[in-house]
């Protein structure tokens, strides 16, 4: 898929625009770019980075960070996405100028977007307007209950599977493999720390089963209360891995929230509970 970040680095032929935020990429989003390839003209996204609720001020938790949200939008066919830069200036533009300056100079005929989908200064802009102003209008069917502001409350309750029938595929962490304490190491379960981006969405905190680069994973999310933590950890054990992961970016799957973070009364009680979760990840199963 091509990225392009101003309309300039698009050339101008027909195309079928998929327009939205598409955090998370989920089920709903899918069907959006889906309507879009069916047009058979050339499938466009058009996204917008940062989060338009964020640039306006709002606390926004992302489901996906702007590369992986252009990795799950490659894997839907579409043939390009052009990034939008929410600046003051965007936010700015009467809807017909948004229409002129982003969607008709890179040659779009059709645009798809979800029916509450609005755009332009005040948000005065929707389809109608751009009926109105000679697009191919299309709005993309609805999957009944799926939205983004629902897959983060169902992982902010820890309900991973509920999740990933949202998004059609597991929840997942993002981030760069950094030092951490080292302890794990010490117990005979070395973890990588994981760095995620502040503004993404952390799911309840609690050890969860599932997996990343190949190796199934246990994962704790959480303060390690049994250390007396306050500093905000997430940390996967890869199952039958050696190696150095320093450095690294790691996709880490969630697939099932095995139990809560606990203080035990020894740190062989501790290391018996890390035998036991490691067993359980062994067990879990892929929700999708």
């Amino acid at each position: 898929m091509r990225i392009a970040h101003t309309p300039a680095q698009l050339e101008r032929q027909p195309r079928a625009v998929a327009i939205g935020t598409f955090d998370g990429v989920h089920r709903g989003h899918r069907n959006v770019v889906d309507a879009a390839i069916g047009t058979g003209l050339a499938a466009t996204v058009v996204t917008f980075h940062p989060h338009p609720r964020s640039a306006l001020g709002n606390q926004v938790e992302l489901l996906s960070t702007l590369e992986r949200r252009l990795e799950l939008l490659a894997g839907t066919g579409a043939e390009a996405a052009l990034v939008v830069s929410f600046t003051p200036e965007v936010m700015r533009l009467e809807p017909e100028q948004f229409a002129e300056e982003y969607l008709r100079a890179i040659g779009a005929e059709a645009v798809v977007a979800g029916g509450d989908f609005r755009f332009g200064h005040r948000r005065r802009g929707d389809l109608e307007l751009l009926e109105r102003l000679g697009f191919e209008v299309k709005v993309a069917p609805e999957v009944e209950g799926v939205s983004s502001s629902e897959v983060r409350r169902l992982l902010h309750e820890g309900d991973v599977a509920g999740a990933a029938r949202m998004l059609g595929r597991p929840a997942e962490l993002d981030g760069i493999v950094v030092a951490g304490d080292q302890r794990g190491g010490t117990l005979g379960y070395p973890t990588a720390n994981l760095r995620v981006e502040p503004d993404l969405l952390v799911p309840q905190y609690g050890i969860y089963a599932g997996a990343t680069g190949g190796h199934r994973a246990a994962v704790s999310v959480g303060t390690n209360p049994h250390y007396g933590g306050t500093e905000r950890r997430i940390e996967p054990f890869l199952l039958d891995f050696e190696g150095d992961l320093y450095g690294q970016r790691l996709l880490v799957e969630l697939w099932e929230r095995l139990r809560d973070e606990q203080v035990f009364d020894d740190e062989q009680a501790l290391i018996e509970q890390i035998s036991r979760d490691v067993e359980a990840t062994r067990a879990a199963r892929r929700p999708l």
